[in-house]
């Protein structure tokens, strides 16, 4: 059973607002989640089409949401363009994408997104995906661990959480998040780290086995495509590497004539918000506007 308890939606008016709602518009959210943003644009008089890979996701909103303005998909926001023809969704007033990881799904102990979570290692957002994290704890070499932690992760002790790696497995697969979090931890040097030592190898994981980045930069250009004149495109971020990719692409755009920019610095949560969910604390929104 589905908590109703989902997701707290993170920037919920800011991005709501930064997409100029109106009664009657038509928008896409790429990340439907548990429908926080959605439910404000449906209330506001929108007309959404609501994608997300998670099933779980999809049956949570199908259940607690009757309203004839909204549509929901099951994919990947990567086939943007092919879900919303399939939809007829294909000139819209605007498109948000909020690229965290649903509260649910890190409190959902069989997803294995969360080391304080006793869980197989599995990190998929979607069950058609195939390769699960512990496939990869347990198939790459310790150069690719390395690799992997260092780029997706900006892990210092890359290196030396690796060869904890290496070591515990050759005993025994490595199959749990538990498991795991305690061999990040042999990885650190004591007393060195401000957050868990496993926090950076679970976020590095989990953008491999989703593809995320990939995903998103083939998304982004899909999304401005599908925009009306004037239509803007609202991205929340929760970390560097996501935020980069999204700043370099909207700013390409401007730079090609497509539209403008609208945040020239993004639009951070305020303090009141990050107490009152300690995890908005990373999120920034960036804007742009079709022209």
């Amino acid at each position: 059973m589905i908590k109703n308890y989902y997701h707290t939606s993170v920037l919920l008016q800011e991005a709501v607002d930064s997409l100029a709602v109106s009664s009657g518009k038509r928008f896409i959210d790429a990340t439907l989640g548990g429908a926080g943003h959605t439910k404000e644009i449906l209330q506001r008089g929108g007309i959404v089409l609501g994608i997300d890979q998670d099933e779980d996701a999809l049956a949570f909103v199908s259940e607690q949401i009757k309203n004839p303005n909204l549509v929901v998909a099951l994919g990947n926001f990567k086939d943007i363009d092919t879900i919303a023809k399939e939809n007829t969704f294909e000139q819209v007033d605007g498109i948000l994408f909020d690229l965290g990881v649903s509260s649910h799904q890190f409190e959902e102990g069989a997803r294995g997104f969360s080391f304080q979570k006793d869980a197989n290692l599995d990190m998929r957002m979607g069950t058609s995906l195939s390769v699960k994290a512990a496939d990869l704890v347990n198939g790459l070499t310790k150069g690719e661990l390395m690799e992997l932690f260092t780029k997706l992760g900006e892990e210092p002790f890359a290196k030396r959480i690796a060869e904890e790696i290496i070591k515990a497995r050759e005993v025994k697969p490595i199959e749990t998040t538990t498991e795991l979090a305690q061999i990040a931890i042999k990885g650190y040097p004591r007393g060195f780290h401000k957050i868990h030592p496993a926090t950076k190898i679970f976020q590095a994981l989990r953008i491999a086995v989703n593809d995320e980045l990939n995903s998103l930069k083939t998304a982004l250009p899909k999304a401005v495509e599908l925009l009306k004149k004037n239509g803007r495109l609202s991205v929340i971020s929760f970390h560097s590497l996501e935020d980069r990719i999204v700043k370099e692409f909207l700013n390409e755009c401007e730079e090609k004539g497509l539209g403008k920019v609208v945040t020239k610095k993004p639009i951070v949560p305020t303090e009141e918000e990050i107490q009152a969910n300690a995890r908005s604390r990373s999120a920034k929104l960036r804007v742009f506007e079709k022209i």
